[in-house]
């Protein structure tokens, strides 16, 4: 299957960095050691293949981080979609989790300046010392909260 990757239009320019975070449906700790680094490499092909730049794909057991360079001709939510989706089915045709693995149904995505690219960096490579200290939940809340995102409680971990 060829995958064409649409054009911006021309004299177009962008620099639009993006940090996005999303976790395993219910946060089931399910993204085993053996196997999560294979498969952040195939998360960062997808982003590729699209048509953006991947910088770094990291996370832990229940949640990943994608920090890329995006491009203008696709929403955000579509490119994610399409990356859980390719993700999930790959992982489950690699029989690497007993029941059927799923994400959670929506993200949280952040923008950085070029400035801040290798403290982003730095911070996603840095995700198991950090889980060491802080749950998935106090992590997300934060970014929430840093980003000054009004968010409903009741909906925020569903």
């Amino acid at each position: 299957m060829v995958i064409q990757t649409p054009k911006a239009m021309a004299n177009t320019y962008t620099q639009i960095y993006l940090h996005v975070v999303f976790s395993t449906k219910h946060r089931i700790p399910n993204l085993e050691l053996p196997w999560r680094k294979e498969v952040h490499k195939y998360i960062a092909g997808i982003i590729t293949e699209k048509g953006h730049k991947s910088i770094i794909v990291n996370g832990v057991e229940d949640h990943v981080h994608l920090f890329m360079g995006l491009k203008p001709f696709v929403t955000i939510s579509t490119l994610i979609g399409e990356i859980k989706s390719n993700y999930s089915n790959f992982i489950n045709k690699s029989n690497w989790v007993q029941n059927k693995f799923a994400w959670q149904e929506g993200y949280g995505a952040f923008s950085y300046a070029q400035s801040q690219i290798q403290e982003v960096y730095n911070y996603i490579l840095q995700q198991e010392e950090h889980h060491n200290k802080f749950s998935f939940e106090a992590e997300y809340k934060n970014l929430l909260e840093k980003f000054e995102i009004d968010v409903n409680p009741e909906y925020v971990f569903d």
